[in-house]
């Protein structure tokens, strides 16, 4: 059986390490769940989520080398957020503030863009300049004593 990315298998779990789990597969072949990819919650413990003999079903996300990449997240079933239609013109609440959308902001040209970038190089510049000064003012003070 050729392995391709996207295909299910079933595997047992083979060895837990920090960073992730062995998982045996069939034809004598063994892939790796990085933790990252064991839940789609944050994992800190992956022992909290998988025991060693444990049969699980897997996703394959990449080979490479020689090496595949496993994936257990990627098979459970994401919660649907619950689709609300948009309410119509007539239905939505004018702005209390506002009788007319504002426009969006036009581009900037070529000019301003260059002047936003100078004046942030040139703030950068200063504080760095005044850091410098104040580190040097402290060791020309501490020489003369």
């Amino acid at each position: 059986m050729e392995l391709t990315i996207g295909t299910v298998l079933d595997g047992k779990v083979k060895s837990i390490t920090n960073f992730g789990a062995f998982i045996s597969l069939p034809e004598n072949k063994t892939g790796l769940v990085h933790i990252s990819e064991v839940a789609s919650t944050y994992v800190s413990d992956i022992r909290q989520h998988l025991t060693e003999n444990q049969e699980v079903k897997v996703m394959v996300i990449g080979l490479d080398g020689g090496k595949v990449n496993l994936s257990i997240k990627r098979l459970e079933n994401k919660p649907r957020q619950e689709a609300r239609p948009a309410p119509r013109r007539e239905e939505r609440s004018p702005h209390p503030y506002r009788s007319t959308p504002t426009p969006p902001p036009a581009p900037k040209t070529a000019d301003q863009l260059f002047e936003e970038r100078l004046k942030q190089f040139m703030n950068e510049s200063d504080s760095k300049i005044s850091g410098i000064r104040q580190y040097a003012d402290h060791r020309t003070k501490s020489r003369r004593r």
